[in-house]
């Protein structure tokens, strides 16, 4: 017999859409579905994949062999295996970020990791990867309410079974905005800011990274270092989306 909970929804559903009609995370459009996109945005939106850096996904203009890199990870190297991203920073995509951390629409962190799933990869031998995401400072963390990487996070766990830690990776020093400051200034703002738990040895750990945008990497890279130092044997970025080099930058 099927569960009263499932058949109520069912039964309901038609008068809740007619109400509450599903719509469009990037625009507000009417859809047909629940965190589907409208045809204008998801034609904006830049999806990102291969062909790309083997390190750092920047996207490549053709295909190149298994394992290529670009540029500036060959000249220097990032501290992380890997760095995916769903999307290209964009419109669609600087929206549903921002209603995400700022417009308390947490739901769009469950749209957010079901895009990811195409970049998780497959388990492989041995044990799964640990989930982390990029910690927020305790006083961010009381003034929003939530940590948007961390809710991302936690979905993409329960699409894949695999294991989230939320609290092995801490923010200990608060930064400044990192908006407007570049690469430098960035990468200095956030030296020192993160640390490992006491108890949450990485040892021989596979770590997914978390982190809503990738626009320089500064966060990541400080996470990633931190990470390693605690025993990680290897750190995957994976983020929602990243600002390309001739793109816009949050």
């Amino acid at each position: 017999m099927m569960p009263l909970a499932p058949l109520l929804k069912a039964a309901l559903r038609p008068a809740i859409d007619y109400a509450l009609p599903p719509r469009c995370p990037g625009c507000g459009a009417i859809v047909g579905e629940d965190f589907a996109f409208c045809l204008t945005c998801w034609s904006g939106m830049t999806f990102l994949g291969e062909p790309c850096c083997a390190r750092c996904g920047l996207p490549f203009p053709h295909e190149m062999e298994a394992g290529a890199e670009c540029g500036a990870c060959l000249a220097d190297p990032p501290p992380w295996d890997s760095a995916r991203a769903v999307l290209a920073y964009g419109d669609v995509a600087r929206t549903v970020a921002l209603r995400l951390k700022y417009g308390r629409r947490i739901g769009l962190a469950r749209l957010i990791a079901r895009q990811m799933l195409r970049h998780v990869g497959a388990v492989g031998d041995g044990a799964p990867p640990l989930i982390v995401p990029v910690p927020l400072h305790r006083w961010r963390l009381w003034g929003r309410g939530f940590n948007q990487s961390a809710l991302i996070a936690d979905h993409l766990g329960r699409l894949t079974g695999w294991p989230v830690d939320r609290r092995g990776l801490r923010r200990v020093r608060r930064t400044q905005p990192l908006r407007g400051m570049n690469p430098a200034q960035r990468a200095r703002a956030v030296r020192g800011a993160f640390a490992l738990a006491d108890g949450h040895g990485m040892q021989g750990r596979r770590v997914l990274l978390i982190d809503d945008v990738h626009t320089s990497g500064a966060t990541a890279a400080a996470c990633a270092l931190v990470l390693r130092r605690g025993g990680a044997a290897d750190v995957r970025l994976l983020c929602w989306a990243r600002a390309l080099p001739d793109g816009d930058a949050p």
